[in-house]
């Protein structure tokens, strides 16, 4: 795990050392254990590492015959790679996974990437042909952004090293602001920033460095094709096997590795497995909030550690830690993203960090499994429909008004979002029914000033949404749901995963992001997978015998919460107010004063209004104000 950055200079002219050791500060938390940097005339590299696998040898940039690399992640099924690419009469001086990838592509060419099973950012150099080749993993687990003038392409692990270079000036995506307020989150390759992008998941793109001349390549997708030749008792069977395989190769490392441990069925299932693999006592990292049961999940986690013997760590973070550390939070993040429970997330990571350097989590589960609450609500309107009108939009009834029944339960605390959810629009299609559930501005618009809201070109921004949506390989609404969350709300929060970790140096891993499970449960028929609107139906099948009944049996779904409305009665109201209802606050024109004086007076448990313009006002004061 680690960090880079790379310039090519299209005049020719030789890179600068000043200026690619300038923009590789800004990320030496990524990688405190080592460092290397390569120039060749117009092309620079330099690499920071945290050194998990190969320790003395895996140094970077790392070059092989005409081929040099600069590369963050790990390859988890590097060691099969490499004994077979030996047997194919390659021969190796390091142990290293970095040396595995160049081989790779001398074997197979750019194609070799659909073969990796990991998560990884790299940038290989072929002096051969003359070109570049930069590719990121499946999901999008590791970050990588690019910029692109008439003098120069930029390349970085994080946006921050990027704004570095003297060349680049910062300036804010408006189109992107807005979308910002619609999810929490910018769609495809956009950020927040003017002329910066990201590499998408399961892309690659070539360069010709003699023409520039760059060829985008899509290397992988989800494929929701059904299968409809298996039984249900194949898919569990074959669903335990990856996971356990998932969990064996990402236990792979030269330091100790422990857990995220939540309580929640994805985490726990994550350490209930490692715990029966990993030699010696597993160390967990849990979370809580003291300020009552419904911010603390602890008793679960206790009940996951001592079923397996784990050894457990707990941290309860405050109000004044949030208060200090927050900012410093937006500025690791690069962008706003995902919500609160990114300070709980760094807070747990520095606590794992102070024991362990590499940590396991669940992230991933509730999209490839359908973890979300807002399933069942989308298909309880589903199946009113059905049992009204006697018809279905989906061709079966994966979901009947008689199946969802048994768990309606869940929806409990969701009763004001289910009632504004039905306030208008009610039966209209699907494409249009999940845009209202995931529109993070449909209650709260008023907080924008009258200008900025006329502003908001939600056609464009719903266009945007439907070409995702309505992907031509997703033909039931469950599927539709689960894609679209799997492209565009999963990178969001992967976005948190590796900040926060990487702000304290620590490498976590996401074992549940196997494209082997993901592959295998998005070709599961959907009524299978979500039988009678039960959240990860076929993940707690598959795992019942390992889980503790208290954890199968949970009704509540926490997600990690943040006791924002109480701390915005104390302390924590004057961060608001001096943050939202500042001059230059005002100045920027998007949200208006008395009603944001309003929202923190009058802050919803649980709410997610106030945490997302706070997050925004601090990243223009961070990045566009330069405070």
């Amino acid at each position: 795990m680690c960090g880079f950055v790379g310039i090519v200079n299209k005049d020719q002219t030789p890179v600068p050392f000043d200026v690619l050791v300038g923009m590789v500060e800004k990320i030496k938390h990524r990688g405190p254990d080592d460092e290397g940097y390569l120039i060749d005339g117009p092309l620079g590299f330099y690499h920071k590492r945290l050194s998990i696998i190969d320790l003395v040898t895996g140094q970077q940039p790392m070059t092989y015959g005409p081929f040099s690399i600069v590369y963050n992640g790990e390859i988890y099924n590097y060691i099969e790679l490499h004994d077979s690419l030996k047997k194919s009469g390659h021969a190796f001086r390091t142990t290293s996974d970095t040396e595995v990838i160049l081989h790779m592509y001398e074997e197979f060419g750019p194609e070799f990437v659909s073969r990796l099973n990991g998560m990884f950012a790299f940038i290989i150099y072929d002096r051969r042909e003359n070109r570049l080749m930069v590719a990121r993993d499946h999901f999008g687990i590791k970050p990588l952004y690019y910029y692109s003038d008439r003098h120069r392409l930029l390349f970085a692990s994080e946006i921050k090293a990027i704004l570095a270079h003297p060349a680049v000036e910062v300036s804010p995506n408006y189109e992107s602001v807005q979308e910002y307020l619609f999810f929490q989150y910018v769609l495809d390759e956009d950020t927040l920033f003017k002329g910066i992008y990201k590499l998408l998941p399961g892309h690659y793109f070539l360069i010709d460095l003699k023409t520039f001349q760059k060829k985008m390549v899509k290397y992988w997708e989800p494929d929701f094709t059904v299968d409809i030749y298996h039984t249900e008792e194949y898919f569990i069977w074959k669903l335990r096997e990856y996971l356990e395989d998932a969990i064996t190769i990402q236990l792979r490392s030269d330091v100790p590795v422990g857990a995220h441990l939540s309580g929640g069925i994805d985490s726990s299932i994550v350490t209930l497995l490692a715990s029966r693999k990993y030699a010696g006592r597993l160390k967990t990292f849990t979370g809580a909030f003291r300020e009552g049961p419904q911010f603390d999940e602890i008793p679960y986690a206790r009940e996951v550690a001592n079923a397996c013997g784990a050894e457990m760590h707990e941290i309860f973070p405050t109000e004044k830690e949030f208060i200090e550390i927050f900012p410093r939070l937006i500025y690791y993040m690069d962008e706003p993203a995902a919500g609160p429970g990114i300070f709980p997330q760094y807070m747990v990571s520095r606590l794992a960090s102070e024991e362990v350097k590499v940590v396991l989590g669940g992230q991933g589960g509730d999209e490839i499994f359908g973890g979300y609450t807002r399933y069942v609500i989308a298909y309880l309107e589903q199946a009113l429909k059905g049992a009204i009108f006697e018809t279905t939009d989906e061709g079966e009834h994966i979901v009947s008004l008689r199946s969802i029944l048994p768990n309606l339960p869940f929806i409990r605390e969701y009763v004001p979002m289910l009632r504004r959810f039905w306030e208008r629009g009610l039966f209209e299609p699907m494409d249009k029914r999940y845009f209202r559930l995931i529109d993070r501005t449909e209650s709260d618009r008023h907080i924008l000033t009258d200008d900025f809201r006329v502003s908001l070109d939600e056609s464009r921004i719903f266009s945007r949404f439907q070409k995702v949506f309505n992907h031509p390989n997703t033909l039931s609404y469950y599927n539709k749901m689960v894609h679209y969350d799997m492209v565009n709300n999963l990178p969001a929060l992967l976005q948190v995963e590796d900040r926060v970790s990487m702000a304290v140096s620590l490498e976590s891993r996401v074992p549940l992001l196997d494209q082997r499970i993901v592959d295998l449960v998005a070709s599961m028929p959907p009524r299978m997978k979500f039988r009678g609107a039960e959240m990860k139906y076929i993940l707690k099948r598959a795992t019942r015998d390992l889980l503790p009944q208290k954890i199968l049996e949970r009704k509540d779904k926490m997600g990690f919460p943040v006791p924002l409305h109480i701390w915005a009665k104390n302390r924590v109201r004057k961060f608001f107010r001096d943050t939202l209802l500042s001059s230059r606050c005002r100045e920027r024109g998007i949200f208006d004063s008395k009603e944001v004086e309003r929202l923190i007076e009058n802050q919803d448990a649980f709410s997610r209004k106030l945490w997302g313009a706070v997050n925004l006002e601090l990243w223009f004061k961070i990045f566009i104000d330069g405070e």
